[in-house]
């Protein structure tokens, strides 16, 4: 194990023993340590899909719920859900994917802390505190997006195959509709975490409340449209669905900025309003380094 051996503070390799707890290091020192979180990150990435192949059949009957339901998905053979295979390979990439997809999930919090130990070193205390809120706000955001796409996906399907003449009997591909069902995912989870990177830059003062109070109805307007787009299965429940939980999000992330910003300037630490080339009013109450410098003075 000694590619992923790492010298303890106090051993003399190249950091002192100051440095190595602030986060400092010499750039050799921060690319063997992104070596080794990228080896622990894999790891947990290959173990996720060593297990994701081995229950490969409650995943994808999971997976296949939605459409599993539909009457449509049973005219082959009654009271048995078929899917259609149409080159040899098909199935084993298709339990591949449903394999890695399971291992990104499962090994997330692997990852994601090898990538949040080797960033936080580098970040000052509150930018830490910031950093930890948004990203145990982000996750269970998207989990949620993720949850809404998985329950309104029968319906889409439904709608889409309605469409179909009576004498025509709907074959869906195993890589087709596994391609379908992680686009509604990963578009609603995405798009559930879009207040909360409105919050974020309000937060970092790039997006003020006023600008967003000006452009409301704009934005309300352009998450329908994305809405319409993004969705994969293209009919309006989805779009809806989609599109109503975003503009909720929206009017409470609009809200917090509001809050945030009449807090800040009660307490006259506003200063959004300033241009970017304007200095900002300088207290006027006496430092206690401005006292200790007068005390000094040799002149006195």
């Amino acid at each position: 194990m000694a590619l992923l051996k790492w010298p303890k503070p106090g051993q003399n390799r190249s950091v002192p023993s100051e440095d190595a707890a602030e986060g400092r290091m010499p750039l050799m020192d921060h690319l063997r340590e992104l070596r080794n979180r990228l080896i622990i990150a894999l790891l947990g990435l290959v173990a996720g899909i060593i297990i994701g192949l081995v229950f490969f059949d409650p995943i994808w009957a999971f997976i296949t719920k939605p459409y599993c339901n539909l009457p449509a998905s049973q005219v082959l053979r009654k009271g048995e859900c078929t899917f259609a295979i149409r080159g040899v390979f098909e199935a084993f990439f298709v339990n591949l994917k449903v394999a890695a997809l399971f291992a990104v999930v499962v090994s997330s919090p692997v990852w994601l802390y090898q990538i949040w130990a080797f960033v936080t070193p580098g970040l000052y205390r509150n930018e830490k505190r910031y950093s930890a809120t948004f990203l145990g706000m982000a996750i269970p955001l998207f989990l949620a997006g993720a949850a809404l796409a998985y329950v309104i996906m029968d319906k889409g399907l439904s709608i889409l195959l309605g469409f179909a003449p009576a004498n025509a009997i709907p074959l869906l591909e195993m890589d087709d509709y596994l391609t379908y069902a992680l686009v509604m995912l990963i578009i609603f989870g995405v798009s559930f975490e879009l207040p909360l990177l409105m919050v974020f830059l309000n937060v970092i003062g790039v997006l003020p409340h006023a600008t967003v109070a000006a452009h409301r109805r704009m934005v309300i307007f352009i998450m329908f449209v994305f809405a319409a787009v993004a969705t994969p299965s293209t009919d309006p429940f989805s779009m809806i669905a989609l599109a109503l939980p975003m503009v909720l999000l929206f009017a409470l992330a609009e809200g917090f900025m509001y809050l945030r910003e009449r807090r800040m300037a009660a307490k006259g630490d506003d200063f959004s309003h300033l241009s970017d080339d304007e200095a900002s009013a300088l207290p006027d109450e006496v430092s206690p380094l401005d006292s200790d410098t007068t005390d000094s003075d040799p002149a006195k």
